[in-house]
């Protein structure tokens, strides 16, 4: 490896930089983007089940909003309600919508990076291709003569370069676009839950009214 970095010279490091970030990236989102950590398949039936007849307690509605990103949507919506009893829909759609925009963007933390180095590697590749033509052209003399050795390394810098660039880029932009997917997903799947649980809290709401 140690070899093969010497003779793609220094247009390199950029690429490696690049990977390195783009690898952390990759770990960190596939970590974090579990269904378990946004919206557990089950969580929205257990708090119907859990305020089917009065609303929770504030510990608990707290401990749902660090289950997690979808319980924090859920827990707006009951802690709106909580508030404020006499609560209109639209009041509590917009609370939970609130929530919901919050959540879409904790989701979508550091895609934006990972897509520019998608869409930035194969350029610093072109850049270092650039490199070794100038020095492939380089190693000609003005008599004719060429010196081997400078263009070989011109070669050498040329071709490694372009290929660490689209070795970079094409994983970056396939778990890019798998990311983005499922951030969508899960963003379809907290807007349907938010539908399901606003009728259910404007049971309380109206009963609070009609007291």
């Amino acid at each position: 490896m140690l070899s093969i970095i010497q003779a793609a010279g220094w247009p390199i490091w950029p690429l490696i930089l690049c990977s390195i970030v783009a690898l952390a990236l990759i770990l960190e989102r596939l970590y974090h983007l579990r269904a378990a950590l946004i919206a557990p398949p089950t969580l929205l039936d257990e708090v119907l089940g859990v305020s089917r007849n009065a609303l929770p307690a504030t510990d608990v509605v707290n401990k749902l909003a660090e289950n997690s990103v979808l319980g924090g949507v859920l827990a707006a919506g009951l802690q709106a309600v909580i508030a404020e009893p006499r609560i209109t829909e639209p009041a509590l759609r917009q609370a939970m919508e609130n929530a919901g925009r919050t959540a879409v963007h904790q989701t979508e933390r550091y895609l934006n990076t990972l897509g520019t180095i998608a869409a930035a590697a194969p350029l610093l590749g072109l850049f270092g291709t650039v490199v070794g033509m100038i020095e492939i052209f380089g190693s000609q003399a003005p008599t004719g003569a060429s010196n081997p050795q400078l263009l070989a390394h011109g070669i050498s810098v040329a071709l490694y370069n372009t290929a660490f660039g689209l070795i970079i880029a094409i994983p970056s932009l396939m778990f890019y676009r798998y990311f983005r997917g499922q951030v969508e997903a899960f963003q379809l799947t907290m807007e349907l839950a938010a539908e399901r649980l606003v009728p259910h809290l404007m049971r309380f709401a109206v009963r609070g009214t009609a007291t």
